[in-house]
């Protein structure tokens, strides 16, 4: 039902986006909205898809996944996208490893916009015992996330936000045999020849 003097016109898992600010009310939690999810879909594998290119250090997947005057506000940085890559793969080449983790994800969408949040866990791992260079991280991607031209959704600016960080205690890593598969920070982990064979099926 409209409110008077708001327009509705769009509806998030039981919240209607008003015209008038963009304000948000409760509305019906659970209301079905088949319309739109097809986009909730690319939303979600778009936001995956950056975590993928993050843990792999593949730049150009993780550009690929925002507008190219998009802005980030990430920890002590803030600036453009291109900026954010060049800070952000300085910090990851320190650690042996990285995986951050994606779990509950609230999308509120607006015709060709949307805000997007997030929220996730980052493990850095690194044969280097500083706690520094082995911190859990809770963190929320905020993201304003736009359609352009018909295109796809590309996140055109995020605020990452920090909800409180670990290091572990002494003693606390376990070896991985040596006979394991394991990840790869390039395009030799086992996921991409995965991948090739898909297209060549």
């Amino acid at each position: 039902m409209d409110r008077p003097g708001h327009q509705e016109v769009a509806q998030d898992d039981g919240r209607h986006v008003a015209s008038a600010g963009m304000s948000l009310a409760p509305m019906d939690p659970g209301t079905p909205d088949p319309a739109s999810l097809a986009d909730r879909q690319a939303i979600s594998d778009l936001l995956l898809t950056y975590c993928r290119g993050i843990d792999r250090l593949d730049r150009e997947l993780v550009a690929s996944c925002f507008h190219n005057d998009a802005t980030d506000t990430h920890g002590s940085f803030q600036g453009t996208i291109d900026e954010f890559i060049d800070w952000a793969f300085g910090l990851l080449t320190k650690y042996d490893a990285t995986m951050h983790m994606v779990a509950n994800h609230l999308a509120t969408i607006h015709g060709d916009a949307a805000v997007a949040e997030t929220y996730g866990i980052a493990y850095h791992r690194s044969s280097d015992g500083a706690p520094r260079r082995n911190l859990t991280i809770g963190f929320r991607y905020l993201d304003r996330l736009e359609r352009r031209k018909n295109g796809p959704w590309r996140i055109a600016r995020r605020i990452a936000t920090t909800e409180w960080v670990n290091a572990p205690g002494a003693g606390s890593e376990w070896p991985i045999p040596p006979d394991s598969a394991v990840g790869k920070r390039d395009h030799t982990d086992p996921l991409y020849p995965l991948l090739e064979e898909l297209i060549h099926d």
